[in-house]
């Protein structure tokens, strides 16, 4: 969009954002203000705890260059960071502007069935797609983001439609998306950021339209904001957008969101807090939280450099599931496909690996709570969880004791009525007390064939205290 056409369009706009919303059915009994205090004292769905795994998915025009980071505009562009000025220099002529790489973003080969296929073997419960990241482009025929979206541009598809109904029909999953509430060049958001946020043209003509579209015609579980470009909620009328997804948009019973809202909001209002990107703190926390972290250590977005020593083992993503459900958290784990719209082998390998771990352990990770400790004392790699109506505790070690015997130093043992199993062994295994705390397990003699799983395990405690 031009400068010069805002006046024409912004009658027009103004009135849209003040009609009131389509008709819902009957809202629920709770109704929230557009203020933090009561939006934050909105009840998370419990299918959010529960789920405890989800998959994100960084997809979009950087795709294209598929170097450095999913931050490759800005730190070509603005930042001017050399390897990227030098990338550009060797592989495009002079003149290639980053607009140039949208019709090469193809996803000719995306096939969203397969997709939802995969995931499905992953073990995950929701997937967050990136409906648009900060460079602004759409994977959506978004009606406020002319000729940058994916049904104008690129794959001249709705990948945001086809990947929604593949997940609904196919899978258990929930479906979500994710936001970025502002775009590094747009020059309306440029122009606000000039005025100190005094002037709004860009959450009125873009963000606030493209947010009521996104949930009206996909109806996501998740929404999973992002960037807010330094400027506060009051600037995104955030308060105010969420009170209406709360309230009466057409996922209002189920919708989850994040902390992401706008400047300072972030650990502080929302949903579940995020803090940052990659956090994991290794203890409880008193918030629902989710740590969300790449399977590629060095980006979000797919990288052709990537080396084989870059993507985290499944040991290490196992490692990074047990520590965060063990906490209280949710693990939302990034994959990058390629821009025509493939899963590389290493991405899909490492899903296939945590569906097979959890298709044994599951029962440790889906629906627990967190236990009065979170990780073992004596042994260290040993994190709880724990289902207190069924009476069990789950001991979760990734490390195989050579001595056949693992020491517990947390839980205390009720002589006559606690019993252990190991997941996916399921006899009843010998223990004993120890004298000062805790219980000594005979953990079974496996061969590495006969063992349940391969990066972890768990041991089911019932009548433990």
């Amino acid at each position: 969009m031009r400068l010069q056409e805002l006046p024409r369009l912004a009658f027009p706009l103004l009135l849209l954002l003040l009609l009131p919303p389509p008709p819902c059915p009957a809202h629920s009994a709770t109704r929230f203000d557009p203020t933090w205090e009561s939006l934050d004292a909105r009840q998370l769905p419990a299918w959010f705890d529960q789920a405890k795994f989800g998959i994100f998915i960084h997809w979009g025009v950087f795709s294209v260059p598929s170097f450095g980071s999913e931050w490759f505009w800005w730190y070509w562009q603005k930042e001017k960071i050399p390897k990227y000025v030098e990338f550009m220099k060797d592989n495009y002529p002079p003149s290639f502007k980053y607009e140039d790489f949208g019709p090469l973003f193809t996803a000719k080969f995306f096939n969203a069935n397969q997709w939802a296929d995969i995931f499905q073997a992953s073990g995950a419960k929701y997937i967050v797609l990136t409906s648009k990241h900060h460079e602004g482009f759409t994977l959506w025929g978004s009606e406020y983001s002319w000729n940058w979206n994916a049904i104008d541009e690129g794959p001249k598809r709705d990948i945001v439609k086809e990947l929604e109904v593949a997940i609904r029909n196919r899978t258990d999953l929930r479906f979500g998306l994710y936001y970025s509430l502002f775009e590094w060049f747009h020059p309306l958001f440029l122009e606000d950021e000039s005025s100190s946020f005094h002037k709004r043209q860009f959450p009125v003509s873009k963000t606030l339209p493209e947010l009521y579209e996104l949930v009206n015609n996909y109806q996501p579980e998740v929404l999973w904001s992002d960037g807010d470009g330094g400027a506060p909620d009051q600037y995104w009328n955030s308060t105010g957008f969420l009170a209406w997804l709360y309230n009466e948009s057409p996922v209002r019973g189920t919708v989850v969101t994040n902390d992401r809202w706008g400047a300072g909001s972030i650990c502080k209002h929302g949903g579940f807090y995020t803090c940052s990107d990659r956090y994991n703190p290794g203890h409880l926390l008193p918030h629902k939280w989710e740590n969300c972290m790449t399977i590629d250590k060095l980006s979000w977005g797919y990288r052709r450099e990537a080396g084989i020593s870059d993507y985290l083992t499944i040991e290490e993503l196992v490692k990074q599931l047990v520590e965060t459900v063990s906490c209280g958290g949710n693990l939302l784990m990034n994959i990058g496909p390629t821009l025509d719209g493939t899963i590389s082998v290493v991405f899909e390998e490492r899903l296939r690996q945590m569906g097979s771990w959890l298709k044994v352990n599951g029962e440790a990770i889906y629906e627990t709570h967190t236990w009065r400790s979170q990780n073992d004392t004596v042994t260290p790699d040993v994190w709880y969880t724990s289902k207190p109506k069924e009476k069990l505790v789950y001991a979760i070690f990734l490390k195989w004791p050579t001595s056949g015997q693992l020491f517990l130093g947390h839980p205390k043992a009720i002589l006559g009525a606690t019993e252990v199993k190991l997941l996916g062994h399921g006899q009843p295994l010998n223990w004993i007390s120890l004298e000062q705390n805790g219980i000594m397990v005979e953990l079974p003699q496996l061969t590495i064939h006969q063992m349940p799983c391969k990066w972890g395990w768990a041991l089911a405690l019932t009548n433990v205290i």
